[in-house]
This record gives C-alpha cells, structure tokens and sequence, in this order.
C-alpha cells in the first residue's frame, strides 16, 4: 500500500509508527505545512519520503490529522486529488462540520469520519507513540456512506491496532466528546491559569505542587493551535458543557459558604461513583 499522512505530529506520527510495524511492506509519504515536521519525520524513521498533494493520486490510503479548522479546508482537496480506490480518513475531534462540509462531494464515498479516542499533552513528530492506539476507542461516524470495500480496508488496519469501534452520528459525537474531552481541556488550562496568575505573587507555590496538581493540569501542556479550532467547531456543546460545570461549581462554593459539610460529603461521595464508570480505561487513552 501507499499511504499518505498528511500532518505528521502525534497522532499521524503514531499512526506512521504502527503502519510501519503492521505493514512493512507498505511505503509511508508525509505532508506537512511545516517542512521542519518532514524533515524530524524522515530522520525518525515515521515516513519514507516527503511529497505533496501532487502525488496523491497514487494513494491508497490518507490519513489526514490536521488541525479540525485545517481539516474542513484540506479535505475537500485530498478527496478532489485521490483516484477512486483510495479511502481518506482523518482523526479529528469534532465531527458535524466536516461531515456536512463533505456531504456532498462527488468522491463522499471515498471519506470515512473516524476520531479515535488517544492522545497525549505532547505535540510534534517526536510526540509520536507506538501502539497507542492499542485498547482506545475509535468513533466512526456515517459509516453508512463510505464505500463498503473502502471502509473495509481501513477497518481492517484499526482491528489490527487494537482498536474497539463505536459508530455514532456526527452530532452525537460532538455533544458527547465536549463533556469527556473538550471540558477536561478547559479544565485543566483555567487551572493552570489560576495557579500562574496566584504564583506571580506566591514565588514557592509549585514547590508545592504534588502529584494530584501534575495530573490535574497535565493537559493544559495541550496545544493551542490543535485546542482552538476544537473550541471553535464544537462552541455551542463547549457552551453548554461549560454552563453545566459553573452550576455546579457554584453549587459546591454555596455549600461551602453555608459550612455545610455534610453536603459536601455527600457530594463527593455521589461523584466516586466515577470509579466504576472509568474503570478498565486506560489512562492515556483520556489525553485526547
């Protein structure tokens, strides 16, 4: 097979890296506005060759794993340039707008909305991970309209990476991922916000910082130029998220205000019920 990543950072650089060990005799093309991201590629060993658009008529498969802002202008392009046996995928985030801005192409066939669930806060082609996507989730969305062989073929590569499918319709996806991703994001920055505005101050409050913190924050080390567009796509089901989690913040601060402990207790003891939810997921595989 050729297949092209297009975006070679942590998510198209750990799809390189499983490709290479799954499909050896496959040859792996990697594109990237950013040359200095083909060249680290090439030297780590993620891709055999730089290329461009040009050559894309010789796919057989393209991954795409570009910014979600990028990735509703470069779509369209890959589709208009791959021949008609080539399946392109992408790995984005939010799912309804690139799904209705496709909807209809004349090569729809060709595309399937795939957003496997993994990650890390690490950005780049070093960021790059194998097996990391061995145990995660991946959602598909609109299987229904990707052509069955093609869909095959790419099904075929996510069951020999270990991945369990979950098929769901673009805008369940999104309103779903902003509670499980989006909001942990958010989260995490305006923490992490909190804290640096609170050290300009307190120089020795990080000394302090133990491990429940570095957790906790982890995921404000997240790229903004990849965060941004996701905010920006999934703005109405961020906003509601968001509203959601100030209610019941403000709840906790009034019970607080009030000395009621006990209802503070009951509270949190409601909320570890989380465990079981959780339980049997792997932590890396909520990094994204």
């Amino acid at each position: 097979m050729n297949i092209f990543i297009i975006g070679i950072g942590l998510i198209g650089g750990s799809f390189a890296k499983d490709l290479k060990r799954l499909r050896p005799e496959s040859k792996i093309y990697g594109i990237d506005i950013d040359p200095s991201h083909e060249e680290e590629a090439l030297s780590l060993g993620l891709i055999d060759a730089r290329s461009s658009y040009d050559e894309l008529d010789i796919a057989d498969m393209v991954i795409v794993t570009v910014p979600v802002d990028a990735m509703v202008q470069e779509l369209p392009k890959v589709l208009d340039a791959v021949n008609d046996d080539c399946v392109v995928l992408d790995g984005g985030s939010t799912k309804s707008l690139v799904c209705k801005t496709l909807a209809d192409h004349p090569k729809r066939r060709n595309y399937l909305s795939a957003h496997p669930i993994a990650g890390t806060e690490f950005s780049g082609p070093s960021a790059a991970i194998e097996n990391l996507y061995a145990g995660k989730t991946n959602i598909i969305c609109e299987i229904e309209r990707t052509a069955f062989k093609l869909q095959g073929k790419a099904l075929e590569i996510f069951q020999e990476m270990g991945m369990r499918i979950r098929y769901m319709n673009p805008e369940a996806h999104d309103k779903h991922i902003a509670y499980v991703s989006h909001l942990s994001h958010i989260s995490s920055f305006m923490l992490g916000k909190t804290v640096i505005d609170k050290e300009k101050n307190e120089r020795d409050i990080f000394d302090m910082a133990g491990s429940g913190f570095e957790s906790t924050v982890r995921l404000a080390k997240s790229s903004p130029a990849m965060w941004t567009p996701i905010f920006k796509h999934n703005r109405d089901n961020v906003l509601d998220t968001l509203n959601e989690y100030i209610q019941n913040l403000q709840e906790f601060k009034q019970l607080l205000e009030d000395e009621d402990y006990e209802g503070i207790f009951h509270e949190m003891n409601d909320t570890n019920r989380i465990k079981e939810i959780l339980k049997g997921i792997p932590l890396n595989s909520m990094g994204k």
